[in-house]
């Protein structure tokens, strides 16, 4: 049970949502440098970030100089350009020589009979590394089966006809307001929930995905970050099916696509990690122009699948901007971002020294979310994350529109949305919210705040709710309507009033969100005492609420959340490396309602996992799987609604 007072002062102090402004200068960027274990394949020289074992006069068994693969006995030259693979204990063979052992199931080194978990990606030689000329416009892209018609298969279920991808419920603060008083901010909660997919359909009846892929090949990617970078995209092509479409685009200085746009039969998805397998790290880090390359490819494109996603990769700042009497200047990078079709682009700030500010303000205009890859071994397992949701939307361009019911003095205030846009009519009677897409199971809680009248009935009718999508399975426009969300208006209420948990835990998460964005404007501004305070502050008055005390699994994460924030403002160095990072993070997350990465690896988990769907577990499980040799680890903590 809250407190009414508690209740009314915490209303009070939710603000207007948080908007982000783009700094005028850019500090250069500066290699960052981790430790790892997880093996790759450079297709030109070997990996001169890996220690080589040293032959002494002392070891047992055969005696291999470490510039011949064990397996053929030939030198390692790179000017054969031949691929190198360089296992996890260090040894170094021919990619050819390796692939022909693991294809057949064999896992141990030849030389120390380690065994490996981690082995080389197999690609067939008999398909030719594709070779793709310079363009100026890339209308390459291959075509859709029968135009993309047959893309969707349907389910012959004839419950599925009828079956209802979104639920609608709505929850009043309080459920009686007197008849004799007005409210000024009384809030009621529009709450969506997408359908659910069960593992055995998803690639039955999910819709087919086009993906985008930016990856930063700076000289600060050298070594280990690119290693990891290749095991992930390796990770992603292989959970890509027959419907779906890749493309690949690198930048550094400047910026290539280095595989256009093809759909990921057996055959594309060979050359694809072929295509990956030929990066090389140099240069400087343009992410600019990545995006710019990005944005083509989806605007040239000559068929669109039904779902269209960008990921964008970088582990530094961005130093090739434009330049203005002597200071570097941020590009515009809204006005990047391909014009004719948005689409969300989801970006992951790589190790300490990116540019956390600029990934997730590219994120944020373009409806995507931001993840901090902390600890850069779980690269992959946020990768797998993302992609576990984009290849289960079940909700397009959805529109939320809410109406006023009662006719006389009853007015939509404002509207609680994070980072979806609102809009209030300007009789304050309606009021609409831009969600977009929804993966399926994924939740949207908004927060509408009403002027409440005086009434002299017996109930009081507030809002109704409609919310208008397309279903990209069957690919039809559906509207969805709830019913009228009421109160009781007696003379006098009787008792205290007992506020609704539902929107008691949205208010926090509101709360929190603009706490985190004070804390860091704080923190930036270089007051890491103030910073602390103000989320210390917040978590004391968080625990007071209704919805912490009944342990809702929501506050739980939030409360996790701005205790590591805490610790990662103990100072100036810590702040910088990681704390800034991991605020952004977070606002992404929960101005989004969507999971993000962010932290290092605990017990298998990338940190706080609010609003993770099971079908982003499950493709978290499989990277986690085979990141341990096929030993599963549990899947992480939902933040759950009880």
């Amino acid at each position: 049970m809250s407190s009414p007072n508690n209740w009314q002062e915490a209303k009070s102090d939710l603000k207007s949502n948080e908007g982000l402004n783009l700094p005028g200068t850019l500090a250069p960027s500066s290699a960052s440098s981790t430790g790892a274990s997880r093996s790759s394949v450079d297709p030109t020289r070997p990996d001169s970030s890996s220690p080589r074992p040293r032959s002494t006069s002392s070891s047992p068994g055969p005696h291999f100089s470490k510039s011949k693969c064990a397996i053929c006995l030939d030198e390692i030259r790179k000017e054969d350009g031949k691929a190198i693979f360089t296992a996890e204990c260090s040894h170094s063979f021919h990619f050819d020589c390796i692939t022909s052992n693991v294809k057949h199931g064999n896992r141990i080194c030849p030389l120390c009979r380690t065994q490996w978990k981690q082995i080389p990606l197999f690609v067939d030689d008999r398909v030719p590394l594709p070779i793709f000329p310079a363009q100026r416009g890339f209308e390459d892209d291959e075509a859709l089966p029968h135009g993309g018609e047959s893309q969707i298969i349907q389910s012959d279920d004839a419950a599925a006809a009828h079956r209802q991808p979104l639920e609608i419920t709505l929850f009043p603060e309080v459920s009686a307001v007197a008849k004799h008083v007005t409210r000024p901010d009384f809030a009621v909660l529009v709450h969506l929930k997408a359908e659910g997919v069960s593992g055995d359909d998803d690639r039955r009846t999910r819709a087919p995905l086009d993906l985008i892929t930016v990856l930063d090949i700076s000289g600060s990617m050298e070594g280990t970050n690119m290693e990891l970078m290749k095991n992930a995209m390796g990770f992603v092509i292989q959970n890509l099916d027959e419907r779906d479409r890749l493309s690949v685009i690198a930048f550094s200085s400047n910026a290539r696509r280095l595989f256009p746009l093809k759909l990921m039969t057996e055959t594309g998805k060979q050359q694809a990690i072929q295509a990956v397998n030929s990066l090389a790290a140099g240069g400087g880090t343009n992410i600019a122009e990545g995006l710019k390359v990005g944005a083509r490819v989806i605007e040239d494109r000559r068929w669109k699948n039904v779902v269209s996603g960008m990921m964008l990769l970088s582990d530094g700042q961005d130093n090739f901007t434009l330049s203005h009497n002597g200071l570097r200047m941020r590009a515009d990078y809204e006005a990047l971002l391909p014009s004719s079709s948005r689409i969300p682009i989801h970006t992951f700030g790589f190790g300490s020294d990116h540019d956390a500010e600029l990934m997730h303000t590219i994120s944020q205009v373009s409806s995507g979310t931001f993840s901090f890859i902390e600890t850069e071994t779980v690269i992959q397992d946020a990768f797998a994350q993302c992609i576990g949701g984009l290849l289960s939307v079940v909700v397009l361009e959805q529109v939320v529109e809410i109406e006023c019911v009662h006719e006389q003095g009853l007015k939509i205030s404002s509207v609680k949305a994070g980072s979806y846009r609102s809009r209030v009519s300007s009789d304050g009677r309606s009021a609409k919210i831009d969600v977009g897409d929804m993966y399926a199971e994924e939740e949207r809680d908004f927060l509408v705040l009403l002027e409440i009248p005086r009434c002299e009935a017996e109930s009081m009718s507030l809002v109704k709710v409609r919310c208008v999508y397309k279903d990209p399975v069957r690919r039809e426009i559906v509207r969805v309507e709830s019913g009228e969300v009421s109160i009781q208006r007696p003379k006098e209420l009787t008792g205290g009033e007992v506020v609704s948990i539902e929107v008691d835990r949205q208010l926090n998460r509101f709360l929190v969100g603009e706490a985190m964005s004070e804390a860091r404007v704080l923190a930036d501004a270089g007051d890491l005492t103030g910073a602390v305070g103000v989320l210390r502050n917040r978590e004391r008055d968080l625990a007071e609420t209704a919805s912490a005390r009944s342990r809702d699994g929501l506050c739980q994460s939030l409360s996790s959340e701005l205790s590591a924030l805490q610790e990662r403002m103990t100072s100036q160095r810590m702040y910088h490396r990681s704390g800034r990072a991991y605020a952004y993070s977070s606002m992404s997350s929960h101005s989004t309602q969507r999971a993000t990465a962010r932290g290092p690896a605990v017990e298998g988990s990338m940190g706080p996992m609010a609003y993770q769907t099971e079908s982003m577990a499950r493709m978290v499980t499989r990277s986690q799987q085979l990141g341990t040799g096929g030993s599963p680890k549990p899947s992480p903590a939902r933040g759950n609604r009880s």
